[in-house]
């Protein structure tokens, strides 16, 4: 079984496991399925808003597909997630990343 078919199994039998929604976001956006992997990104972060590393994967994503104005949003959305939980590193990355697309 191949991963995508392994994690689709996982949200069948629990809709709101973020870790298999993130990991299904993260296969598809590395096969090139950048609409799918958006449409699975916006599922985690709409189930889980708490999941830090899903903004800035989704940005990145977003970027990557030339959505240089939704890959701010969604960064400046993360970077609001990330300082309420404390994570500094992550608010560093994605920082970084945003300072760098609004150039």
């Amino acid at each position: 079984m191949d991963k995508i078919a392994g994690l689709k199994e996982i949200l069948e039998l629990d809709p709101k496991n973020s870790f298999a929604r993130y990991g299904l976001a993260m296969e598809l956006a590395s096969q090139g399925e950048t609409v799918a992997a958006l449409a699975e990104f916006d599922t985690l972060l709409a189930n889980d808003s708490g999941y830090t590393a899903g903004y800035f994967m989704a940005a990145q994503t977003l970027s990557a597909a030339g959505h240089t104005q939704d890959a701010i949003t969604r960064l400046k959305a993360g970077i609001s997630c990330a300082t309420r939980s404390g994570n500094h590193h992550a608010v560093s990355e994605m920082q970084a990343m945003l300072e760098e697309l609004e150039r």
